[in-house]
């Protein structure tokens, strides 16, 4: 082990918060097998017992229709587009009532960014999901969605929240931040705006007492230095209210997108091992690390167990944004139990908020 990787070792194993140098060297030059040793370290000396926790869960969408053209994007369609479609709430929750016959207890639901919903529309998702099926979570509406409603009602950010709430919604989802840095938003999707107009919900909403995940999609256009810009973005707002639950991280699918013709060479299982484990090391005041057995690969999420992530994610009974860009994968929650017991750990299904419901 090398002088460095020995004094972050020190580091991190007393607790003590890496430097944006450290997380340079951990990107760039450390060797991946001890980096990803030292981040399972940390994660048994932060969670000793060796349970992987999932959810069951499911990832329907009620609209395509979007007016922001994020260049990664492939689900999406402009409004008047002969491919457009916006469900109506019956029918969104006719899949959430499908979903929850099969055991779900979280519904991640997403869409585009369509000026044509008014406020009621998105109340009413999750009055009625809350009223129909109890014992689902609205994990519903990432910060770009709710900066869209906000827009559309002439209201502010917060004031939406309020109205979330109220409604009875209790979570966020962290999609759309991509890599929080200003010049890689500013080229994959200007339209969305800096940093700061993820940042800024996710503040709000933590400090209504929300609770949320924190998201990457890496592997496009980004630099170690925007990773680094990532990294600190999240941890300094968890260090504000410590409303993340999560860091999830995920490479980007090119299939059917305008970014496609830019990447070069495509990031494969040890960057996305890399990824995780400095992850871990590098945000020491999130909770959990989520292996994404979904984008990754079955295997790739197997292996990413021993590299500092400690939850399995989802079931996913449906999803359609990764299915747009021509990248399906599937799994049962047998499959999970068994894949995560394979891999020498114990299998723990829970809620939203990472409360334990079963073990297997």
């Amino acid at each position: 082990m090398s002088d460095l990787l020995d004094q972050i070792r020190q580091k991190a194993l007393d607790g003590k918060r890496l430097e944006r140098e450290d997380g340079r060297y951990l990107l760039t030059e450390a060797p991946l097998l001890e980096v990803g040793a030292l981040a399972s370290d940390v994660r048994f000396a932060r969670l000793p017992e060796r349970v992987v926790t999932f959810v069951i869960d499911t990832n329907p969408n009620y609209t395509n229709v979007c007016v922001t053209d994020c260049q990664f994007c492939a689900f999406y369609r402009k409004p008047g587009d002969k491919e457009a479609w916006t469900l109506t709430v019956d029918e969104v929750l006719a899949k959430i009532e499908v979903a929850a016959s099969r055991g779900a207890t979280t519904v991640l639901l997403q869409g585009g960014h369509n000026p044509a919903l008014p406020l009621d529309y998105y109340l009413a998702l999750v009055t009625e999901t809350r009223r129909r099926f109890p014992g689902v979570t609205p994990h519903f509406f990432t910060a770009s969605e709710i900066r869209t409603m906000a827009e559309v009602a002439r209201l502010t950010v917060e004031d939406v929240l309020e109205r979330l709430w109220d409604a009875g919604q209790r979570t966020i989802p962290g999609g759309g931040a991509e890599v929080l840095s200003e010049r890689v938003r500013q080229r994959i999707e200007p339209k969305k705006g800096g940093p700061e107009a993820w940042l800024s919900v996710h503040r709000a909403a933590h400090r209504r007492g929300f609770k949320s995940t924190a998201t990457m999609m890496y592997g496009h256009v980004e630099q170690v230095d925007d990773l680094l810009d990532h990294f600190d973005a999240i941890r300094r707002l968890q260090d504000e209210h410590a409303g993340f639950t999560a860091f999830v991280p995920w490479s980007f699918k090119p299939g059917n997108t305008l970014l496609e013709k830019w990447i070069k060479h495509y990031q494969g299982p040890s960057a996305y091992l890399r990824m995780l484990a400095v992850s871990r090391l590098y945000l020491d005041n999130f909770p959990h690390i989520q292996a994404s057995w979904f984008s990754e690969g079955k295997e790739t999420g197997q292996v990413a167990l021993g590299f500092g992530a400690d939850d399995w994610g989802g079931t996913l009974f449906e999803e359609n944004v990764h299915k747009a860009a021509d990248y399906v994968n599937t799994i049962s929650v047998d499959e999970i139990v068994t894949l995560i017991r394979d891999a020498g750990f114990t299998p723990a299904q829970r809620t939203t908020e990472y409360e334990i419901l079963k073990r297997y």
